[in-house]
């Protein structure tokens, strides 16, 4: 049997810090039966079974009984599983799309080794290492494991340039590429910043930092952070923000579990924005991480939360590396916010499937349309820590100022155009064949800005109803249907273009326009109406 498989369902690959080997092993000792079961199938059973299978659906059970979110990542994913809270990655620098079988590079990483060797946006590669990877039914995990790497290490790309005959040939060196979590930034007006952190990474406290400084230049005095659909992260890097906001040594967060004592996060330090009106938005995607800043936030009266109930995630998990080079993340505390409230939505043992049901329950319930759908226990109740208002625990953060979800526009063509992708396929496809038409029309993002609309009413909207045809020919609908959702395919189709001619951040200022949270936090902070909510002053 494959050792290395037994002792990962034995745990004796465990490092935790605080807790020895021995102490596991002495705690475990009592009861072999998962290790003698796989001894013995391996052993007698009367076929050759597949020992790796079974030990990873061993293990895999057994984590699913604890929590929700005690889980198994196999050696294959553990990087790309990584990659998110490491914040970087060793790769050729591009962003790709699979288009019509074949990798489409969408833009190359600004300073990146693929720009620098001078692959372009528009480029499609057709082979790696002189394996042909085009038309082969490529997935985006086969991709990664092609161009992911080494520092240092060499990969050769054959690339397919528009209105050039022969292939190319680029031999890009593997570097470091940065991802980003703060995705955009920039002044709503003279006095209102906004910035969209979408993770917790190892980068996120000088992306938070940097971008504070560079609105203050602006004339930043007041500011919205946008933490919708952020599933947290590394927990000490949220408590570093929550210091950007908060001062005199105030509690941010603290755990604890069965073996691990209270620790808390605090203050420390003098943060970027300690003063001035400060507006958190969040909805039921944003989790962990994202519920303890906006927890602190509430609790210390700092700043106003807006938006929707949060996902309700309030289990630390430690990563723990096992021998064959597989990753488990065991649930080892739970956080608690300064006012002590626990976050986490109730879970039963065992069963993932109606926890994950959980949050289409608030759709079907009405809670993302309505707050008067939401019921909250006496026992749910605290009070925040200077000005005493109502908050809740146990179930998400719940905002001072609801925001229900905008469906206006949304009908069923809509939806099956977003579920086909049809909206970026067409401007992939656009961008790609006609870049230097679409760079002159809309010289600048400003200009693009302002006669976008313009130019779909003018010509766009036509191209793209020939290419819906083409592209899906038995898709139907009416007159009535199309003029109904009109407008969001409009929209969609400028935040596509955007992301496709200018980059990520300007594709986010564009779908602000349909981000009614971020509409109430600025109408909020434009009027008087902050100062109703009986914050502490700063």
């Amino acid at each position: 049997m494959n050792k290395s498989i037994l002792s990962a369902i034995l745990f004796f690959a465990i490092t935790i810090p605080g807790i020895s080997f021995s102490q596991i092993n002495k705690e475990i000792r009592h009861d072999m039966r998962p290790a003698e079961v796989l001894q013995y199938i391996d052993g007698y059973y009367v076929d050759q079974p597949d020992m790796d299978a079974l030990a990873t659906e061993a293990i895999i059970a057994i984590l699913e009984k604890l929590d929700p979110h005690s889980t198994y990542i196999s050696r294959e994913d553990v990087a790309e599983a990584n990659q998110q809270i490491q914040g970087s990655f060793v790769g050729v620098g591009i962003r790709f799309q699979i288009v019509k079988d074949t990798i489409l590079v969408i833009n190359t990483i600004e300073g990146g080794p693929s720009e620098k060797v001078g692959i372009m946006a528009g480029d499609q590669i057709v082979a790696v290492e002189g394996e042909t990877i085009a038309g082969i039914g490529i997935k985006n995990s086969d991709v990664r494991s092609r161009l992911l790497g080494d520092k240092g290490s060499k990969v050769q790309l054959t690339i397919k340039r528009k209105n050039t005959e022969e292939l190319m040939t680029f031999t890009v060196v593997r570097d470091k590429i940065i991802e980003h979590s703060v995705v955009s930034y920039y002044m709503i007006d003279k006095k209102i910043g906004y910035i969209k952190l979408i993770r917790f990474s190892k980068n996120s406290l000088d992306e938070i930092k940097e971008a504070i400084t560079k609105l203050k230049e602006q004339g930043m005095e007041d500011l919205i952070v946008d933490l919708q659909d952020n599933g947290g992260g590394l927990l000490d890097i949220c408590a570093f923000i929550a210091d950007e906001f908060l001062d005199d040594n105030k509690l941010i967060v603290y755990s604890e579990g069965r073996k691990r004592p209270r620790k808390e996060y605090r203050a420390e330090k003098k943060g970027s924005f300690e003063k001035g009106r400060l507006v958190i938005l969040v909805n039921e995607n944003s989790a962990s991480a994202s519920e303890i800043l906006s927890g602190s936030i509430q609790d210390w009266d700092r700043g106003l939360i807006v938006g929707r109930r949060t996902f309700g995630k309030g289990l630390v998990q430690q990563p723990i590396a096992l021998s064959d080079g597989s990753e488990m993340r065991l649930t080892i505390a739970r956080y608690f916010t300064p006012s002590g409230r626990f976050i986490q939505k109730p879970y039963e043992e065992g069963n993932g499937d109606a926890y994950r049901q959980e949050k289409l329950n608030r759709y079907l319930s009405g809670e993302v349309y309505s707050k008067d759908s939401i019921d909250f226990p006496d026992s749910l109740k605290y009070q925040t820590l200077i000005k005493k208002r109502t908050v809740y625990g146990g179930g998400g953060v719940m905002p001072d100022v609801f925001v229900p979800i905008d469906t206006t526009g949304i009908n069923e063509l809509f939806r099956v155009l977003v579920r086909n992708g049809l909206f970026n396929n067409f401007a992939v496809d656009m961008v790609t064949n006609n870049r230097n038409y679409y760079k002159a029309t809309f010289m600048s993002f400003t200009f693009f800005d302002e006669k976008f609309y313009e130019h779909f009413k003018e010509k766009m909207e036509q191209e793209f109803l020939i290419y819906l045809k083409k592209e899906n020919p038995d898709l139907e609908f009416t007159d009535e249907e199309y003029a109904y959702c009109r407008d969001l395919i409009a929209y969609r189709l400028k935040a596509a273009f955007a992301s496709n001619l200018f980059g990520l951040s300007e594709s986010y200022r564009v779908s602000n326009e349909y981000n009614a949270p971020l509409k109430r936090a600025t109408q909020i902070l434009q009027t008087k109406e902050y100062s109703k909510f009986n914050l502490s002053k700063h």
